[in-house]
């Protein structure tokens, strides 16, 4: 009995120099099983713990927040730099600018100011809507980080910081352009033409100062706005990609979310034509479009906050196509932007049909 139960112990004992296989020695009924998940369980569980963690809330402060300082602070930007000059401004500088005073100045109204002097912000010191932009290249940032924060998804987080410094840095160039820009525009800059083709550009000595302008110009419309734009909708799609719910009935809009849409989307509608980004903008639309219906045949359905930025995008496209469709037709605008895409700057249009009117 010694022997047999020495026999026993060491049969049933682990191995550690070679492989034992229970089954052949008659101890097969004293194996435990482990239980195995099903195969579409165990296919799909990772992905849906990972894509619907939680379902979060309508981020009504983070929306609120983030569509007001847009307005404020980029669409009330380039209003706040157009002062009105008062008539003994407009004495110490040249015509084409005392010119340029009088047209942006609301008729019957000489002595007053549009949005503020421009004796508090001289044309050599930043204007208020510089400050502006200060301002919105510190804000926006932080609130795109709350919100990937409060996102149910996990995001990567180097791709996160590569992105923020990246659209920091993009709108600072862009600000130092722009500011340079704006004031141009009291020395007779016309937004409406070519930089080669502005009266207070194109008799400029020595030629090579063109240049220099030109280059000022691509750093203000091409360079800063492809380093601020592509990260910053690059950032909205990550989060995008995580607001997903498996529970159908969740995938509404609180009241509160419905009047943001029509701000939001107009707001974007500005962003899009303005910056001059119609192929970033349509290639993230479709980016999300092509998610919604990837996702959808996983039974997985956009939360609150995925459909106001869905929404909120499919009505700037809207806006888009009838912005172009009125404009279709006009010669001076066709004529600075001739390329295939068609989309007209509001400034542009703002120069050319509304202040050569007062």
């Amino acid at each position: 009995m010694v022997e047999i139960s020495r026999v026993e112990e060491s049969e049933l004992a682990p191995e550690t120099s070679g492989f034992t296989d229970f089954r052949t020695l008659g101890y097969s009924h004293l194996l435990k099983r482990r239980p195995e998940k099903p195969v579409d369980q165990a296919k799909h569980s990772s992905v849906k713990a990972d894509e619907v963690a939680s379902t979060a809330p309508f981020h009504l402060d983070l929306w609120f927040y983030f569509t007001l300082q847009n307005w404020l602070l980029d669409f009330g930007r380039p209003i706040a730099m157009m002062g009105e000059l008062r008539p003994e401004e407009g004495k110490n500088l040249p015509r084409v600018t005392q010119n340029v005073g009088a047209q942006l100045s609301p008729k019957g109204a000489s002595n007053s100011q549009l949005v503020f002097p421009l004796e508090w912000f001289p044309l050599n010191k930043p204007s208020v809507g510089d400050y502006f932009h200060m301002a919105y290249n510190i804000i926006t940032p932080f609130l795109l980080l709350k919100l990937i924060e409060r996102s149910p998804r996990t995001l990567p987080r180097s791709m996160i910081y590569v992105s923020i410094i990246t659209f920091i840095m993009g709108a600072s160039i862009h600000l130092v352009g722009d500011s340079v820009n704006h004031r141009l525009i009291f020395s007779g800059y016309q937004n409406h033409l070519s930089v080669r083709e502005n009266p207070i550009i194109k008799n400029l000595k020595p030629e090579t100062l063109i240049d220099s302008f030109e280059l000022l110009y691509y750093y203000d419309e091409y360079l800063g706005h492809s380093m601020w734009y592509i990260p910053f909708f690059l950032i909205l799609f990550m989060y995008f990609s995580g607001c997903f719910t498996p529970t159908k009935a969740e995938s509404s809009m609180p009241g509160p979310a419905l009047p943001l849409v029509v701000p939001s989307g107009l707001y974007y509608w500005y962003l899009v034509t303005e910056g001059q980004i119609f192929i970033l903008f349509i290639f993230t639309f479709f980016a999300m479009l092509a998610l919604v219906l990837h996702q959808k045949r996983k039974r997985l359905f956009l939360d609150s906050n995925g459909l106001f930025l869905f929404s909120s995008f499919a009505l700037t496209l809207l806006l888009v196509a009838l912005w172009v469709a009125w404009l279709w037709n006009d010669p001076v605008l066709r004529k600075k932007y001739p390329g295939v895409i068609y989309v007209p700057e509001p400034w542009a249009f703002y120069t050319l049909h509304v202040s050569s009117r007062h």
